[in-house]
């Protein structure tokens, strides 16, 4: 007689999913080798930054860094995500990568050597922002050939738990390193964690181009950045992934007043500015480590915007405390947020995305994610010095809510987005 007994409910879970570790052995050496590697690029872009500082002892040399990094993310960023959508995508993240490692390699070799000019770090981090924007659109675009649809949010949950770990810990490890040894062994150690990201590359299989870009003559059109950008102006659901990602990171990102937040507010110093910048990531962090449940939502779009929503109210309850303490919770709660918001974005541009475009569309995330919080810290900082660090905070937080509530309002469909169905 055969077994009609219904099939058990989904595990629930508190921790982190992971299965996607234990069921792809590709996938699970590209986490691995990420997390590593990005432990070690965020340990020397401290110690890059610090450098810069010991060689010049100007602020403003130090702030040059941002900006030689910002501009190839941006242009390479969209150029990447074409390239990502023409080639094979494991030979294009495998070369990008090498360039990354040999870069590190230079700056442990002329930190060796005593050749310590300005110039040449500018033009290293210039360069690894190249390599670093063409190699995340195809490493993020292999991921759904990975794994099935139904692991895509642990997945992110877990890509999440990489970018917080390594912010919150490289840094940290960074500047412990310079303090006992010096530059060279940042830089070297950088180098020797880098290769984990190259074997990972190397043992993925080939990730050529798939089917759905095709031109009348049914031969393989040239992937371009205009046709991303005209893809994405007809998928609503996906346009919105970025607008909502846009309210919280432009209109609610007090990170540029932290340092006179810090000093008038409560009466702090240096120390008090870092504790009040580690508190989103510290949240964000608990936030993935937490994230087992986000595997049961099936609502994304909804669940997006009431997490940018609790990031934009969380931001200005900051606003309104003159409690450390406090302030470091609802800055952590504003990260936790983040990390929902995130996991989901990402889920939904890998889901409901066609193969031939996610490169492009994964070198627009690129370019919003390092654009957006630069914008907020200059709108901050404006409004924050026309009026006050209150006024800047608490308007912020209150103008992401409201601009979330109008998007849904014009875009409703996008509140019934349902992973089960992914619809562009």
């Amino acid at each position: 007689m055969p077994d009609t007994a219904a099939p058990a409910p989904p595990k629930r879970r508190i921790l982190a999913d992971l299965t996607p570790l234990r069921t792809s052995a590709d996938y699970r050496r590209l986490w691995v080798g990420n997390t590593i590697s990005w432990v070690g690029q965020a340990m020397t872009a401290l110690a890059v930054s610090l450098q810069v500082y010991d060689i010049t002892g100007s602020s403003f040399s130090v702030g040059l860094v941002g900006l030689c990094s910002l501009v190839p993310l941006v242009v390479f960023g969209l150029y990447g995500g074409a390239i990502a959508d023409t080639v094979d995508r494991r030979k294009l993240g495998l070369y990008s990568a090498a360039g990354l490692w040999g870069l590190s390699c230079a700056l442990a070799v002329a930190a060796f050597a005593g050749f310590h000019h300005v110039w040449f770090l500018y033009g290293v981090v210039a360069l690894q922002a190249m390599c670093g924007a063409l190699n995340s659109p195809a490493r993020t675009a292999m991921i759904p050939r990975l794994l099935p649809p139904e692991q895509l949010p642990a997945a992110n949950a877990l890509n999440s738990l990489t970018t917080t770990s390594g912010t919150t810990v490289g840094p940290m490890l960074g500047g412990l390193l310079v303090g006992l040894w010096g530059y060279q062994a940042a830089y070297t150690i950088d180098a020797v964690a880098f290769t984990a990201a190259l074997y990972a590359m190397w043992k993925l299989p080939p990730m050529r181009p798939g089917e759905g870009d095709q031109g009348p003559d049914g031969k393989r059109r040239r992937a371009s950045v205009a046709d991303g950008l005209r893809f994405l102006a007809t998928r609503p659901n996906l346009r919105m992934t970025f607008f909502t990602d846009m309210c919280a990171m432009v209109l609610a990102h007090p990170r540029a007043l932290f340092p006179a937040v810090a000093v008038v507010w409560y009466g702090g110093d240096a120390g008090t500015a870092g504790l009040l910048a580690a508190a989103p990531a510290v949240g964000a962090l608990l936030g993935s480590v937490f994230s087992g449940w986000l595997g049961r939502i099936r609502r994304h779009g909804l669940a997006i915007a009431l997490s940018v929503a609790a990031w934009g109210t969380a931001i200005a309850v900051f606003g309104l405390t003159r409690n450390l303490w406090l302030g470091l919770l609802f800055l952590g709660l504003a990260g936790a947020a983040d990390t929902i918001s995130m996991v989901f974005r990402g889920t939904m541009l890998q889901a409901a995305t066609p193969d031939a475009m996610r490169g492009r569309l994964q070198g627009v995330f690129i370019v919003v994610v390092a654009g957006g919080p630069r914008l907020g810290d200059f709108l901050a900082g404006t409004v924050g010095d026309a009026f006050s660090p209150s006024v800047a905070i608490v308007g912020g937080g209150v103008a992401c809510v409201v601009a979330v509530g109008l998007l849904v309002t014009r875009w409703r469909a996008f509140l019934q987005y349902d992973a089960r169905d992914p619809r562009p």
